[in-house]
């Protein structure tokens, strides 16, 4: 669309996993106008500051617009469509007959929003025998999922919006959102005098600031904080034990376990007041209802799995679970996770949980001799090379493959390493959505309409798959007439077509969603064929949830499709009640199973363990990549977008400062076990001594308006080490790197005597 702004039309902001409904005005390709949108179900009109600026990420100047192929000399040269998928289906397709197809690895699947693309992978993977995956919940949610699978089979969200105390653990919703209307919620939890919030951070956090209970831990020291909290809980008699008898097992063992933990010395280590901590157990024990949300601060430190284990004793133990305001199991569109995708990898032998190997080995199951290494790579809407551990050891490890391709909007640092780069649509070019459904008991689906036609050059990602498929030639093309022919006359005869088509041939099921696309894709409205593999996702909801989907007034899953594809401000897909949760649960007894013997004897080590990683040569912890106002992720590529923090700083304490030297907006060096890096110095008294943080999002290169480059800021990956992981999941400890802070002009002053 070019010429003046149009009218209103509504989409969604894809900067968090909120995804917020928002409506903008399109004028000359630009998001000229935006604004919360008052139908979305969820936000309701709610937005952050962040969406305001999404433009940025709209019309961005290092835009792709023609699929690029490496010559050998590094360089890039434009080819045409044709020819690139071509060449790499028959690069994939010839790796996979020489290696198998299951030494190709598949990175992504979409960022905050765009998860349409990801859905149509499969499909290609599939047909040439590829399973394994990795993307950015590797680096963050795995251990969490490890310990829901062993707990219910499921995941569950808080009902904050009704709890009477919510509690954040490593967690900052002012900044970070990740549930619906979140500095709305906040505001109205801290005028509430009968409500109250819990927040275990060692910095002090805007929403730590409106906390009742600012548990301040140590850097690191987390888990002794939480197993200090479970254990007043346990040794103070406030579990609810109705609820554990008649809805947990394996609570004697637990119990045991807490009964001996050493509240007054765990909070010595853990740097907070016993008082204070058992203050906030009782308020928790005593409340009618309970939510809690942990994140990063915890998942990306050390004893990130513990720490899921023990924080989720808060709720269980006081039986805050299916009751208003409490922590819920809910439904899902799209599972987030593979069920029952559990192995090891094939050459580390680490983890995979949920389907996904942990980011951190993929280097490591590049770089060897081993005949079972990764052999090539697709990345789709990633930045591997600049969000994981060690940016170094994963750029010399794309450069062994022998086929790497990547799809994503602009030439990123990992596209830079890449043989083709294939120029997606960006996501208001396009239908998109995202599968980050996580509500309860009202849970809703965003089907987001295209805003303009795609950039020239450009394809949205269900035809690139598409078009890779084609090239395979993996299906039969004159198996899909009869459905092409059943999908114009209407859902129930194309749903008749297909059940008679997957019967006579299982084949077309494994390959899914091109099967949809090609068939069905067709016949939907003008700019809506990427959206058709969620037919096969509503016809799933509507046997997984009937009663849910009824009542959010769903007849059946070509209802629940169609009510997507008319719903421009998304719609509510399933409503559940109260008691439903603990159908929820997966194990067959319905009950939480508490008991996890290994997370068990590492809450008894924790008497033993050290508190933290520093050492006299790098005696500060540094927080690689925190959120703040201006950032979010690789996304925005563009920093005219930040109106302040422009570099980047790195935030340290004044007591810090004062003892190494450093003055407020002079310079810095971080040095740590993995690289040395320059930041701009913030003196910040929501730092603790000995705590330093840089924000995420940065160092990332940019073409400016006269040609050159810019790269603001650090690469936060630059500092970090994949061998700093948990031992369970593999989730990096970004939130925890042991680092050495100098003053850049008292380092200047050392070299010149």
């Amino acid at each position: 669309m070019t010429g003046p702004a149009t009218e209103w039309q509504p989409t969604a902001c894809i900067l968090c996993e909120c995804n917020c409904g928002i409506v903008v005005q399109v004028e000359d390709r630009r998001l000229a106008r935006i604004r919360g949108d008052k139908e979305h179900p969820a936000s309701r009109g709610y937005t952050c500051n962040k969406a305001l600026r999404l433009d940025h990420y709209q019309n961005n100047r290092n835009r792709l617009t023609s699929p690029m192929r490496r010559l050998p000399d590094g360089s890039y040269e434009p080819i045409d469509w044709d020819t690139a998928v071509r060449e790499i289906a028959d690069g994939f397709a010839q790796i996979a007959a020489d290696h198998g197809g299951d030494k190709i690895l598949y990175y992504g699947g979409g960022g905050q929003g765009n998860h349409l693309g990801g859905a149509y992978s499969g499909a290609f993977l599939k047909a040439l025998g590829s399973h394994h995956r990795s993307n950015a919940l590797a680096q963050e949610k795995t251990g969490e999922h490890w310990v829901d699978a062993h707990f219910y089979g499921n995941h569950t969200r808080g009902e904050f919006e009704h709890a009477e105390v919510s509690v954040f653990v490593g967690k900052n919703p002012w900044m970070s959102q990740s549930f619906p209307r979140a500095r709305v919620v906040l505001n109205e939890i801290a005028k509430d005098p009968g409500r109250s919030m819990v927040v275990i951070d060692p910095v002090l956090t805007d929403t730590a600031k409106m906390a009742d209970f600012h548990l301040r831990v140590r850097p690191g020291a987390d888990a002794w904080c939480l197993a200090a909290l479970a254990g007043v809980l346990v040794r103070e008699k406030l579990c609810d034990e109705r609820f554990l008898a008649e809805h947990v097992t394996g609570v004697d063992a637990v119990r045991q376990v807490l009964a001996e933990v050493p509240i007054g010395e765990y909070a010595v280590r853990c740097g907070v007041e016993e008082e204070l901590i058992r203050k906030a157990a009782r308020r928790i024990a005593a409340a009618g209802s309970v939510a809690v949300f942990e994140d990063l601060g915890i998942q990306q430190s050390p004893n990130s799995t513990l720490c899921s284990y023990l924080n989720k004793m808060l709720w269980i133990l006081t039986g805050n679970f299916a009751k208003r305001g409490s922590q819920h199991l809910h439904s899902s569109f799209a599972p987030l996770f593979r069920p029952g995708g559990v192995g090891r990898t094939p050459v580390t032998g680490a983890p995979i949980i949920g389907g996904l190997m942990p980011s951190n080995v993929v280097p490591e199951e590049i770089l060897t001799d081993h005949p079972d290494r990764f052999r090539a790579m697709i990345v789709e809407s990633s930045n591997p090379a600049h969000s994981v551990a060690d940016s170094d050891a994963v750029r010399r490890a794309f450069a062994e493959l022998e086929l790497l391709v990547v799809i994503d909007v602009a030439m990123t640092e990992t596209a830079r390493m890449a043989h083709y780069v294939l120029p997606a649509a960006t996501q208001f070019e396009k239908v998109e959505a995202t599968f980050f459904n996580l509500e309860f008991p009202h849970n809703t689906f965003h089907l987001r309409h295209p805003l303009m036609e795609p950039l020239p050059g450009t394809l949205p990602e269900p035809e690139i798959w598409a078009r890779l498929m084609r090239a395979l030639g993996a299906v039969d093309d004159s198996e899909l007439i009869p459905l092409r022919r059943a999908a114009d006359q209407g859902l129930a005869a194309f749903t008749d077509a297909f059940l008679a088509a997957v019967g006579a041939n299982p084949g077309l099921g494994k390959v899914l969603p091109f099967v949809l696309y090609e068939t069905l894709g067709p016949a939907l409205p003008e700019g809506l064929s990427g959206a058709a593999a969620l037919w096969g996702l509503a016809q799933k909801t509507a046997m997984t949830y009937p009663d849910a989907m009824r009542r959010a007034g769903h007849a059946d899953g070509n209802a629940l499709f169609t009510a997507i594809l008319e719903g421009k401000s998304g719609v509510t897909f399933t409503v559940h009640e109260y008691e439903e949760d603990f159908a929820l649960i997966t194990h067959p007894d319905r009950r939480i199973a508490l008991e996890i013997p290994e997370m068990l004897a590492d809450v008894r080590a924790l008497a033993d363990a050290p508190a933290g990683l520093t050492s006299p040569e790098f005696p500060i912890v540094l927080s690689a990549g925190e959120r703040r106002a201006f950032t979010a992720n690789d996304i925005i590529r563009d920093p005219s977008w930040r109106q302040r923090d422009s570099d980047g700083a790195l935030r340290v304490s004044p007591q810090d400062a004062e003892a190494l030297g450093l003055v407020d907006g002079g310079r810095a060096r971080i040095t740590t076990a993995a690289g040395v890096a320059e930041a701009t110095v913030e003196i910040s008294e929501a730092m603790l001594p000995g705590h330093a943080s840089l924000p995420n999002g940065f160092g990332l290169d940019f073409a400016g308006a006269d040609g050159t480059t810019q790269t603001p800021g650090v690469a936060p990956n630059a500092l970090t080490s994949s061998a700093w992981r948990d031992a369970y999941a593999g989730t990096p400890w970004h939130k925890h790197v042991p680092a050495r802070i100098d003053s850049v002009a008292g380092a200047l002053a050392g070299a010149a005597s």
